[in-house]
Order: C-alpha cells, then sequence, then structure tokens
C-alpha cells in the first residue's frame, strides 16, 4: 500500500509540473503575440458649476498608457484627468494612447470653454437681439466642407433676392426664438420649383397663407412669422429651435438635411465675432457632402446698417443667333460650328484618342471632377450669344462610357440641357431645360439623340422647350449624374443640332 500511494504523489508531481510548464509556454506565447493597434477615443464633459472645469473620458481601446495636451501648455498621463482652465477660448485636446508594445494612436479635438451667460449674452443680448442677413458682401453660399464654403454659390445684396434682407431673427433671454417675415418671402427652388413649380417659385412674395404652398401642393405657411423657442449651448456652437416651422438660414434645411415642409425642430452650428458698431453671426448647417452657412448681423449703432437693394443692376442683352449649323465634333479646337467656348465643372479636353482606336479620328475627353452638381457648359466663341433653336429640330451626341468607372453613384446617363448663364446672375440652373438619355451600354460607342421639342425637365414651367425661350446662352452636358462627387472620365464626339 505504500508504494501505490507514493507511485500515486509521483503522478500526481508530474502532471502539476506538465500543467506548470504548459502554462508559462501559453503565456509566454501570449506576451509575445503583438499587441492590437491601438485607438484612441475620448469625450468630454463640462461643469455646470465651473464653466473652466472639464472632466475627459477616455474611451481608447487596446492601450495602456495616455499622454493628454490640454491645449493650453498643461498635459497629464492620467486615464480620465480633470483640467481647469485659465479662461475662456478654443482648446484643441490631444489624447495619446500607447499600448504595451509602444505603439500609439492620436485623437484630436477643439473644445470651446465659456461662460454660458456671457455666450448667451452675444446671442440674445441683455434681453434680446434681432439678427438680419448681412447686407455686406457674401451673406450665404454653399460648397462642399467648411474650408471651401459658398464656392458653389454665394448671394450677396444686389437687388437679386431683396425680401431676404428685411427677414428679422430675433433671440430673447427668455429663450423665445421669434421669426418677422415682415410681409414677403422667398420663392426657394427646393420647395416651390421642382417638376410642380407655383407661381411664387424664384421670386419674392407676398407672405400670405395663401401663398405658402409647396410644390407637391402641401401647406408650408409655419414657416411664416411667428414665436417659438430655442436652446443654446456654448460648449458644441449648437442652436436648437423648437417650434414647427421655426428657421433660420434657408427653411427646407435641418439637422441632418433638406425638407421640402415644416418641421419640428432643427439643429445647426453659430459663431459670433464682436465688431465695433455691430456683431456677426455665422449659421452654418454641415452634411456629408454639403456645407451651407449664412451671416446674420445685429448692429448696436443702427447708423451703420446698409440698405437694401431692391433691383438688380441692369444686364445688357446679348445678341441674338438663329444659327443653321451648330454643334462641336470635340476633334479639335476649331472644329465647331458657334459652340466653341468651354466652361463649367467637368472638364472637356478636346484631341483625344478614341478610345476603341488610337488612329482614329481624335474626340474629345470629358473629366468629371469631385465637384457636385457638375456639368461641362458650352457657350458660343469667342463674345457669348443668345441661341435661337429655330432652324433644329434634334441634338445628338456620341458616348463612350468606360467600364473602368466606378458606377455607384455614378450613372450610365447623359444629360443635354439649356441656361441662361449671363441673364439669370449665374443661377442659370433654376431656369433651365434639359434632356435625359436611358442608361448607356458600356465600353462602346452609344449615339444618343434628343427630340428638342420633348424636354425630361423643365425647372420653371412644366414642358417649356428650347422654342419658348429667347435667352439660353449655354449648353451643357453631364454624364454619370448630378448630386455627388464622383469622379469619372468618359469620351464624347459630335455634338450636333440638326
Amino acid at each position: 500500500m505504500k508504494k501505490k500511494k507514493t507511485n500515486l504523489l509521483l503522478t500526481l508531481a508530474v502532471i502539476i509540473m506538465g500543467a506548470l510548464v504548459m502554462t508559462t509556454f501559453n503565456s509566454c506565447d501570449k506576451d509575445d503575440d503583438p499587441a492590437e493597434d491601438p485607438i484612441a477615443s475620448f469625450q468630454y464633459e463640462i461643469s455646470e458649476d465651473n464653466h473652466l472645469q472639464v472632466a475627459f473620458l477616455n474611451f481608447s481601446q487596446h492601450a495602456e498608457t495616455y499622454s493628454w495636451n490640454f491645449g493650453d501648455g498643461n498635459t497629464s498621463t492620467e486615464e480620465n484627468p480633470v483640467h481647469i482652465y485659465d479662461g475662456p477660448d478654443d482648446y484643441e485636446v490631444v489624447l495619446t494612447a500607447t499600448n504595451r508594445d509602444g505603439v500609439s494612436a492620436t485623437f484630436a479635438q477643439v473644445i470651446t470653454v465659456d461662460d454660458p451667460f456671457e455666450a448667451l449674452a452675444r446671442l440674445a443680448g441683455e434681453t434680446s437681439k434681432t439678427w438680419k442677413l448681412y447686407r455686406v458682401g457674401s451673406s450665404m453660399g454653399v460648397g462642399p466642407n467648411a474650408e471651401d464654403a459658398r464656392i458653389w454659390w454665394e448671394l450677396f445684396n444686389d437687388g437679386s433676392r431683396p425680401c431676404l434682407y428685411y427677414h428679422e431673427f430675433t433671440f430673447t433671454r427668455d429663450y423665445d426664438f421669434i421669426f418677422d417675415d415682415n410681409g414677403s418671402f422667398w420663392g426657394e427652388d427646393a420647395i416651390f420649383g421642382g417638376e410642380n413649380p407655383t407661381d411664387v417659385h424664384g421670386t419674392c412674395f407676398e407672405a400670405t397663407a395663401a401663398n405658402m404652398l409647396n410644390n407637391e401642393g402641401v401647406d408650408v405657411s409655419a414657416w411664416l412669422s411667428g414665436t417659438h423657442a430655442f436652446e443654446y449651448e456654448p460648449s458644441t456652437h449648437t442652436v436648437t429651435l423648437n417650434g414647427m416651422g421655426a428657421w433660420l438660414g434657408m427653411p427646407q434645411l435641418g439637422t441632418t438635411g433638406d425638407s421640402n415642409v415644416p418641421v419640428a425642430s432643427k439643429s445647426f452650428q453659430i459663431r459670433i465675432e464682436e465688431h465695433n458698431g455691430y456683431d456677426l453671426m455665422v449659421v452654418s448647417y454641415t452634411y456629408a457632402e454639403l456645407y451651407w452657412d449664412f451671416t446674420y448681423a445685429y448692429y448696436h449703432d443702427p447708423a451703420l446698417e446698409p440698405e437694401v437693394i431692391e433691383e438688380p443692376d441692369p444686364v445688357e442683352d446679348l445678341e441674338t443667333i438663329t444659327p443653321t449649323e451648330l454643334g462641336h465634333t470635340f476633334e479639335s479646337e476649331t472644329s465647331f460650328d458657334h459652340l466653341g467656348a468651354f466652361d463649367g465643372g467637368s472638364i472637356i479636353t478636346v484631341g483625344a484618342d478614341d478610345p476603341t482606336d488610337a488612329a482614329a479620328t481624335k474626340v474629345g475627353e470629358f473629366t468629371r471632377t469631385a465637384d457636385q452638381y457638375q456639368e461641362a457648359q458650352i457657350r458660343v466663341y469667342p463674345e457669348p450669344k443668345d441661341i435661337l433653336f429655330d432652324n433644329f429640330t434634334t441634338v445628338s451626341i456620341d458616348v463612350y462610357l468606360p467600364s473602368t468607372n466606378t458606377y455607384d453613384p455614378l450613372t450610365k446617363k447623359v444629360i443635354i440641357g439649356f441656361g441662361d448663364v449671363h441673364g439669370d446672375g449665374g443661377n442659370w440652373w433654376q431656369n433651365l431645360i434639359q434632356y435625359e438619355s436611358d442608361e448607356l451600354a458600356l465600353d462602346t460607342w452609344v449615339t444618343v439623340t434628343f427630340d428638342l421639342d420633348s424636354p425630361t425637365y423643365s425647372a420653371v414651367v412644366d414642358g417649356q422647350t428650347v422654342y419658348d425661350r429667347d435667352n439660353l446662352d449655354m449648353v451643357f452636358i453631364q454624364i454619370g449624374g448630378g448630386d455627388h462627387t464622383s469622379e469619372g472620365t468618359f469620351f464624347i464626339r459630335n455634338l450636333i443640332f440638326e
């Protein structure tokens, strides 16, 4: 019996030693595995009792050590530090998170430290402040992002939309938001235009409930004068308007996108600059591929407020031509009839190799850039002229769509359209006429022909054709669709009116 007990003890010892060895080997193997790359991230909370005190909440992953730079010359290695700033300002806070292998990742965020009462006073004054569109320089516009704000379109106090400059937006210290339309409203395209445009589209009109029907016949009178409520979060520069139809900037703009009907709430960012005798407030809406902003003014000294320009400067009429030949082959810089001046967001390069046969007649290379709503524009060369299309019944173009492009969201369609660049003050798209093809085959030349008396879309009058207009000075070509920034390369030849 004693021998059996000894053997049992030896067996147990061997098992235990083996387990320890395996554990040691496994531990070594685990430690030798490379650590996962760290991800740095944080959020923050500003103290309600002390607006200079900020608590940072670390949400980093796969990290063991942390280094904070608070943007004011102070640092910390705590995981979740609390920092007190010396005064109000914007500070760029940088967190560096490092894993056990010494691999680091950083995350930076600009935070605003401000006295909420002083911030509210800048927006709403001691009792209230009334803001109007700034009447000097550009007052609103749209672009792809904040860095390129207003590069696609901008509005000036030039008489083109005078009613917008009379609108008043008042913020009170009681958190009331009051809009006064002062009797007039603007017929914005996104609301009153489209396939079923109303009589008020593209003009200032009397601000009555009877006139406030959108392009779908829906009552949008909640956008007229009214009192609503607002919230303001200075640390994020966020204003939220609460109340059906409350708006600032443009009525259709909302927290995450457009709506052609009133909504109950919307949020946006603001920045207020204090100047001598007046304040400026920039209101911005940021979407995935779109950025709108607006400049409003409050005058401590009313004498500094410029007058509203009621009428635009008269535009000298262009000479009108009625050609019997019109078009461009894109073979060379001179292979055109009248239409020889290029412009627009898309680029046409003449004299390119035919993608199917480099020895064949040269063609045009059509390059989509990263601009949104882009097209290639063609006007009469060398001096712009209005074109009457009485001698033509069709327009055609040969198009080659390479399969090397990514056709999502690019479409496989081509559009030929017409606009008035000269007379519409640059807003030609609000009064365009266009023709859109079906989807085209890839990697082959396709001839697309449109009957000029059957447009796909007329922006102002449904069914309006080029024959109904005497002010069309531009032909445009769009390939791949609009409303996105996808790039692409295509080929065109033989734009012909017959």
